[in-house]
C-alpha cells in the first residue's frame, strides 16, 4: 500500500465568517499544494473540509498519516468521538445535534477507503508544513 503524507489547516475571518484550508499531499518526492474557501462558514468547517478535500484526491487506497492542529478533527479520531456520535444517533454526550454531521460522514466514509493516522501538530509553530497550510488557508480567504 503506497504510504501518503498530509498536512492540512483551516482558517476564518471571523467564526462564523469568510474562511479557507490548505492541505499539502506528499507521495514520495511529489509535493502537491491544494486550498479553497467559502464566504459564511467556521473554522471547525474549513479544518475538516482540508482533510476531506486531500483524501479526495487519492485516487487508490492509501496509508495515509495527516497532520493537522485542530484539536476538533485529530481526537474526534483518537478519542473515538465519531464512535459514540454514530452509536448515540449523532448526538453529542449533553445530547445535542452534532455540528458539521455531513463532513463528518464524508470523512468517516473517506477514512473507510484509506488506512488514516491523525496526528496532532502544534499550530503556527516551528512547522514547516502547517505554517504554509495556514498560509494556502489564508490567502484562499483573500481570493473569496
Amino acid at each position: 500500500m503506497e504510504e501518503v503524507t498530509i498536512y492540512t489547516d483551516g482558517a476564518c475571518s471571523g467564526n462564523p465568517g469568510p474562511g479557507g484550508w490548505g492541505a499539502i499531499l506528499m507521495y514520495k518526492e511529489n509535493k502537491k499544494e491544494i486550498s479553497g474557501g467559502k464566504k459564511d462558514t467556521t473554522n471547525n468547517v474549513m479544518e475538516l473540509t482540508a482533510v476531506i478535500e486531500a483524501l479526495k484526491l487519492l485516487k487508490y487506497p492509501c496509508k495515509v498519516d495527516v497532520y493537522s492542529d485542530s484539536a476538533y478533527v485529530v481526537n474526534a479520531f483518537l478519542q473515538n468521538w465519531i464512535i459514540g456520535w454514530q452509536k448515540k444517533n449523532w448526538k453529542t454526550a449533553d445530547k445535542k445535534d452534532v455540528k458539521n454531521k455531513e463532513l463528518w460522514q464524508e470523512l468517516i466514509a473517506l477514512t473507510k477507503i484509506h488506512d488514516v493516522t491523525f496526528h496532532k501538530v502544534k499550530g503556527h509553530s516551528d512547522n514547516e508544513y502547517n505554517n504554509r497550510c495556514d498560509e494556502l488557508a489564508r490567502k484562499a480567504i483573500l481570493e473569496l
